[in-house]
């Protein structure tokens, strides 16, 4: 049986103080939550405070983003060990919004993926199409296209730490979500791209969170399907009661 898996994607928002309230808020909500696996990913400058914060609690500690190379004369760039340091069991990869502002590459995930599981971060690969590309009936070829190549290389061993968020681009902020039947569909397609990539047993272990305006109000259907297993909330993990509400909505 696959846990399920929540993780709020903070984004750019949230100053360090703003980061601390959030999270004292969110743990007292959650406490005696066990069966749902709840992380949160602040920005960079909130994730030590926050570990602090969220220590002996059951939330665990993501970063939105990381750099492939362990160290370097990269400014700007955070390494998987500087987050490992800061407490991070998991790092966001190849966010869609990476993907169309910053202009990585399945190859730049993949190295980013590949450096993650190096020291010993669970990498969160996301995936997904853009609505023209939805539109002209691309869908699967796309996230085919980000599935095959973002895991390349990635052994049997490494799968099992691999959680992938599919995050249908035109329902991200916008509003609009995927119907249950939408997801389900993609969600199915990536399991079964799994199981010809490794095997049945990998492609029945690894975890598919839905990512795009999830909310608590329509948390409850995702996550009743087959091969939805968690999601990747945006917006709604701003607010200590509406994540909670999605959260227990996993219940």
């Amino acid at each position: 049986m696959r846990r399920v898996i929540i993780a709020g994607n903070w984004k750019m928002y949230k100053t360090i103080d703003e980061s601390i309230e959030l999270v004292n808020l969110l743990k007292r909500s959650v406490v005696d939550i066990d069966d749902v696996e709840i992380v949160v990913c602040p920005p960079f400058t909130s994730l030590s405070d926050v570990r602090e914060s969220i220590m002996d609690t059951n939330i665990k500690l993501g970063a939105q983003d990381c750099y492939w190379e362990k160290e370097g004369a990269f400014t700007g760039e955070v390494s998987c060990a500087m987050l490992k340091s800061a407490g991070c069991e998991y790092v966001i990869i190849g966010h869609s919004e990476r993907r169309q502002f910053f202009g990585e590459t399945n190859e730049m995930v993949n190295k980013k993926a590949k450096a993650a599981l190096r020291e010993g971060l669970k990498p969160i690969v996301c995936v997904g199409e853009k609505l023209d590309d939805r539109r002209a009936g691309k869908t699967f070829d796309v996230v085919k296209d980000h599935v095959v190549n973002s895991l390349s290389g990635l052994t049997r061993e490494d799968m099992m730490k691999v959680v992938i968020a599919y995050e249908p681009v035109w329902a991200i902020g916008t509003g609009v979500v995927a119907t249950k039947d939408q997801a389900e569909e993609v969600h199915k397609y990536i399991r079964g791209l799994l199981k010809d990539m490794y095997d049945a047993n990998i492609a029945d272990s690894v975890r598919i969170q839905y990512g795009g305006s999830v909310k608590p109000e329509n948390i409850r259907e995702l996550i009743a399907e087959e091969d939805v297993d968690g999601a990747l909330v945006g917006g709604a993990s701003l607010k200590a009661d509406s994540f909670t509400q999605i959260i227990k909505g996993c219940l």
